[in-house]
C-alpha cells in the first residue's frame, strides 16, 4: 500500500466531519453513536471553518485516490485544552486501515508541521481505555490532567 500524506485543503471539509466521526472513541461492545453526534458544539469546535484560524494545521493519507486517515490541529477550548496558544490535536484512521502504522505516520508529520509553524508543544485529549493511547505515549506525550 502506497501511502502518502498531504495537507488538507479546503474541499476537505466533508472529509473533516466523516474523520471526526472516526475519532469518536467507542468502547469494545458498545454501540456506536449516531453520525450526527458530530454536530454538537463541543465536537464541531474541532472543525467548523477549519483553516480560517491561526493554529488550523491538517494532514491527510492517502492510499491511491482514497482518503484513509486525517490529523488535524487548532487552538480551541476543547477536551485537551492547556492554553490559548497550544494547539489539540485530532486523529483518526478509517477501521480497515487502523494498526498499519498510518496513526504514527500522520502524527510524526504532524508533529513536523508543528515544529516549523513555531508551536513548542501541542495538547490532545485520549480515554485510558483507547487503543491509541500507546501511540500517543510512543511519540512521548504524558498526561497532565486526568479527568473521572
Amino acid at each position: 500500500m502506497a501511502l502518502q500524506i498531504r495537507n488538507i485543503v479546503p474541499g476537505d471539509s466533508r472529509l473533516l466531519r466523516e474523520f471526526l466521526y472516526e475519532a469518536v472513541f467507542v468502547p469494545e461492545g458498545a454501540v456506536p453513536p449516531p453520525e450526527n453526534i458530530v454536530d454538537r458544539p463541543e465536537l464541531q469546535i474541532y472543525i467548523e471553518n477549519f483553516g480560517s484560524r491561526p493554529g488550523d494545521l491538517g494532514l491527510a493519507a492517502e492510499t491511491g485516490f482514497e482518503v484513509i486517515g486525517m490529523v488535524w490541529c487548532r487552538i480551541m477550548h476543547d477536551y485537551g485544552h492547556l492554553d490559548d496558544d497550544t494547539p489539540s490535536l485530532a486523529l483518526a484512521v478509517r477501521e480497515p486501515f487502523r494498526s498499519n502504522g498510518i496513526g504514527s505516520a500522520l502524527l510524526q508529520a504532524m508533529l513536523l508541521l508543528l515544529k516549523q509553524a513555531g508551536y513548542p508543544r501541542v495538547s490532545l485529549s485520549v480515554q485510558k481505555a483507547n487503543r491509541a493511547v500507546h501511540l500517543y505515549r510512543r511519540a512521548g506525550f504524558h498526561p497532565v490532567r486526568e479527568t473521572a
